[in-house]
């Protein structure tokens, strides 16, 4: 009888290896892109204060491929408080599933660890 269980927690240690791994990747992906986000947010952020301090009348350009198109002032400031908010929110969508992800291999660990003590008390 020893054979089926030792099976089971063989297949049980290959499927929670395969499962580490995988979301180890998904973790580094997604603190890449918490990472890149905050870059973009941080550079709106100095933009935008940057523009503030610049008088109404001035003429201000918006990068659009290889061309420049004439924006008003409160356009460019709106884009960029809406380029802050978006980096925010993804950036807590991005830390909620890193979250889920590491509590989701927890709970695959606690569950052999669960099968190993069943195993022992036998």
């Amino acid at each position: 009888m020893a054979a089926p269980v030792d099976l089971e927690l063989k297949k049980a240690f290959t499927d929670l290896q395969a499962k580490v791994i995988d979301t180890q990747q998904k973790v580094k992906l997604a603190d890449l892109q918490i990472e890149q986000l905050s870059r973009m947010k941080k550079h709106a952020s100095l933009t935008h204060a940057e523009i503030t301090s610049l008088p109404d009348s001035t003429r201000m350009y918006e990068g659009v491929g290889r061309m420049f198109i004439l924006q008003s002032k409160e356009d460019i400031r709106g884009q960029l408080v809406e380029k802050q908010k978006t980096a925010d929110e993804k950036i807590k969508e991005l830390e909620q599933k890193k979250t889920y992800l590491e509590r989701s291999v927890k709970e695959a660990e606690d569950n052999i660890r669960e099968m190993l003590m069943a195993r022992r008390a036998q």
